[in-house]
């Protein structure tokens, strides 16, 4: 007998009345049409025709600072310079039990919103290396039931202060899984291609995943991710970089972005936006009209290249809001980019679920047999549906079991003649 069968649903691909047979935590089986006269469970579960999807994943994330927003005080320019300055105030105030109080409160709400994997930068800038213990703590405790994976991240450069880059390789030592960077904030041109250099290296050496801030900038001359490409191609690190933020693309001439985009599918690198943070953030110094900032997402899609959309930050020293809504990301995402056909509005959904899972090497991540059986089920009927709503999560499960349950979005109203109730999804 099955543990769970869902029968009824819609999948993100499109096909309808599916079942999803689940035994031992994983998917047994993905069929048309199976009930429980065909395929016995223990629990049974109606999807009513609505979209059960793999789990949202978040690519792109600083989890040691969030929920911190107005301490020691508010980013009033709204910089990403101002941010980075307020959370260097912030540091030394930091404690342990803070940092991990605030996370796990984070992780509540990331599996109430079927958020089930995170990549988290953890700032190794400090010697003391307390947001990385900190961190290692939560991702030991979240572990049954979210995948953390966590970046060694030199927020203020690796090559401008000394020490800086021992702090890093000793993060990787405790047991940090990526190797970050952010050539872009060091001292020089030069020092960024260095740094970008010095890190691959590292990775390549430790067999390490590498995830870089890349080009956070309005500067079309802000180049590193060229340079990110070549070290991953002079070290046969494909498939294994990402470049993340890469706004400076938005800036850059469109002969220049024809060369680089090939380098970079050469190099298969994966890349994350950042849609909530990159709209805010950039194009602050500019009059009108206002760059919007975000890199070329249907461009790099459209070369065959992995692009994510991460959250980044949720109310910390560079963004107030947030919640833990990747449906968020993708509806500013679709937007940003003016990605409004079916075809690339289902791309979004793909940027917050399928891409990038690949680019954290999720093991058993999807909806096939064999899988892990991690799935949300939806309040619409369809991925796109899902992005325009931004969803309510109606169940959320990891290895078949219950995680999280919540409400439709229904409105009780009383007008003449009308239904008594809305549910906001599309006339059928």
């Amino acid at each position: 007998m099955l543990d769970l069968l869902i029968h009824d649903a819609t999948l993100p691909d499109g096909r309808t009345n599916m079942s999803i047979a689940v035994q031992d935590g994983r998917i047994a089986e993905v069929a048309e049409g199976l009930t429980a006269d065909k395929a016995p469970a223990h629990e049974t579960v109606d999807a009513g025709g609505l979209l059960v999807s793999p789990p949202f994943v978040d690519a792109h994330f600083h989890m040691d600072s969030t929920l911190s927003y107005g301490q020691p005080r508010v980013n009033e320019s709204g910089t990403l310079l101002e941010g980075i300055a307020l959370w260097g105030e912030l540091k030394p105030t930091l404690t342990h039990d803070a940092i991990v109080e605030r996370a796990l409160a984070y992780c509540d709400w990331a599996v109430a919103r079927g958020l089930l994997a995170i990549r988290s930068h953890a700032d190794t800038s400090d010697p003391s290396l307390l947001p990385v213990h900190a961190l290692l703590d939560v991702k030991r405790r979240v572990a049954p039931y979210l995948d953390l994976q966590l970046v060694a991240f030199p927020q203020d450069g690796v090559l401008r202060r000394a020490g800086a880059l021992d702090s890093l390789k000793r993060a990787l030592a405790l047991g940090v899984d990526v190797v970050g960077g952010i050539p872009h904030f060091e001292r020089t041109m030069a020092e960024g291609a260095e740094s970008v250099r010095i890190l691959c290296e590292i990775a390549a050496d430790q067999g390490k995943r590498v995830d870089m801030h890349c080009d956070e900038s309005d500067d079309p001359l802000s180049r590193h991710v060229e340079t990110l490409a070549c070290e991953t191609q002079r070290l046969g690190l494909h498939g294994r970089v990402t470049g993340s933020h890469l706004t400076s693309m938005h800036s850059m001439d469109n002969y220049y972005v024809s060369k680089l985009i090939p380098l970079m599918a050469e190099a298969q690198l994966g890349v994350v936006a950042n849609p909530l943070i990159n709209i805010t953030l950039q194009g602050r110094h500019d009059s009108y009209p206002r760059r919007r900032g975000m890199t070329r997402v249907p461009e790099l899609m459209a070369a065959g290249l992995t692009v994510a959309f991460g959250h980044d930050c949720v109310m910390d020293p560079w963004y107030a809001g947030g919640s833990a809504d990747m449906l968020e990301a993708a509806h500013m995402g679709l937007h940003v980019a003016q990605m409004t056909s079916q075809a690339a509005m289902r791309q979004c959904f793909d940027a917050v679920t399928v891409n990038p899972a690949k680019l954290l090497g999720l093991e058993g991540y999807g909806l096939a047999p064999g899988c892990r059986a991690d799935f949300v089920l939806l309040h619409a009927r369809d991925a796109v549906e899902a992005i325009r709503l931004r969803a309510a999560r109606l169940k959320v499960w990891r290895a078949g079991r219950l995680l999280a349950e919540g409400a439709p979005q229904q409105v009780r109203i009383d007008l003449p003649g009308r239904a008594g109730r809305v549910d906001f999804l599309r006339a059928v």
